[in-house]
């Protein structure tokens, strides 16, 4: 899609619910201003994209920092807060939502933090309270392992691995101390138990920041049309991914199919770290998921519009958002190479018949209407 000027682009606040950049600061010593260098984000391409705020995605590999995962998650935290002070100028750190509209209206680009991954708080409502007070804005209660508290989506056919069908107790108890916090509970890469469970147990509306429709590509990480349809029954928000496993089935199974191979090409990887006693930094692991993704032609770019229209049809447009994950993610829809291209979709949507009003609400709105009902509700 050829894209001439943004004199059409109407002027938004546009959010996206997620993206893994804050491992580039810790593991490459990169600056969020520094040239893009082979990422999905920075400064200047979030500018040319028309972002105005970002949730950086702090995500600990819970293999490698295995019984450090506090220390990698407070050394991601600092590694994005460092940006922050670096740049006061061009960064803001937004710990509400009404920042991110004073971010906005100041011309600074919105920093906000979200945990993805439960087993960061390492069974400790210390530490969740921790970090809250350091930024944290949403939890992810999962990642791709089922932590002792709430199952995953990524593990659940593992007959290694104990699950609690859904939330444990002590799972229900965190659910309550983030609703108190007023942090964002995130039920992306989630089992459809532990899904269900957090319906039932929070008095706050919960978001998916980066999850696709499971109607459309059939894979236990996207959500259903009925999970869709129970999270904006609770007034919550789903922000369509852009990995393409997740929006198109031909790439998918192609990814699939070259797995083995991938698997064989990290196991020496970690070997080569593990020799050194180290932890493969994420940035290097990714490197070779990269090369591997190149393999295969790129999704198409209607694949993701399709999965943000269905989300927005099921759900109903005060419901549906963006979380790109990008740079935590191998490959980009084609036509989508890093944030610049964020106006693409806005385009595609107006095509098939969004309204300004529509956009306004995808591109951010609903999530500041979320993020301030959760507010809402910790004050209560």
């Amino acid at each position: 899609m050829k894209i001439d000027s943004y004199e059409e682009h109407p002027s938004m606040l546009v959010i996206d619910g997620h993206a893994d950049t804050g491992q580039r600061f810790v593991d490459e010593g990169w600056n969020f201003s520094d040239p893009l260098d082979g990422g999905m984000l920075s400064l200047a391409t979030a500018r040319q994209g028309r972002l105005s705020a970002e949730f950086f995605a702090i995500w600990v590999e819970p293999t490698q920092w295995k019984n450090r995962y506090a220390y990698r998650t407070l050394s991601l935290i600092d590694g994005v807060l460092e940006q922050v002070r670096k740049h006061p100028m061009e960064l803001r750190l937004c710990t509400s939502a009404q920042e991110i509209v004073v971010s906005h209206v100041e011309g600074r680009f919105g920093v906000l933090l979200g945990i993805e991954g439960g087993h960061s708080i390492e069974n400790s409502m210390a530490l969740l309270r921790m970090y809250y007070q350091l930024g944290v804005r949403y939890m992810t209660l999962t990642w791709a392992n089922t932590n002792e508290w709430a199952d995953s989506s990524g593990d659940l056919r593992d007959p290694g691995i104990h699950h609690h069908q859904g939330l444990s107790s002590f799972g229900r108890e965190v659910i309550q101390e983030m609703n108190r916090l007023g942090m964002m509970i995130d039920v992306s890469h989630v089992s459809d138990a532990t899904l269900a469970d957090v319906l039932q147990a929070s008095r706050a509306p919960v978001i998916a920041s980066h999850s696709s429709a499971r109607a459309l590509t059939a894979t236990p990480r996207n959500l259903t049309d009925e999970q869709l349809r129970s999270i904006a029954e609770k007034d919550g928000l789903v922000m369509g991914n852009f990995y393409p496993a997740f929006i198109d089935d031909t790439w998918r199974l192609g990814w699939a199919a070259i797995r083995p191979e991938l698997q064989a090409a990290q196991a020496k990887l970690e070997a080569e770290y593990a020799a050194k006693g180290l932890p493969v930094p994420y940035t290097v692991s990714s490197k070779i998921d990269r090369e591997f993704a190149s393999r295969l032609p790129r999704a198409p770019f209607t694949a993701l519009i399709d999965h943000i229209d269905h989300i927005a049809q099921v759900a109903g447009i005060d419901h549906v958002g963006i979380g790109t994950d990008f740079d935590g993610i191998p490959s980009l829809p084609e036509g989508i190479d890093s944030a610049a291209d964020l106006p693409k979709v806005t385009y595609a949507l107006r095509e098939r018949g969004y309204s300004t009003d529509a956009l306004r609400k995808l591109l951010g709105g609903n999530l500041l209407r979320v993020f301030r009902s959760v507010e809402a509700a910790a004050t209560r």
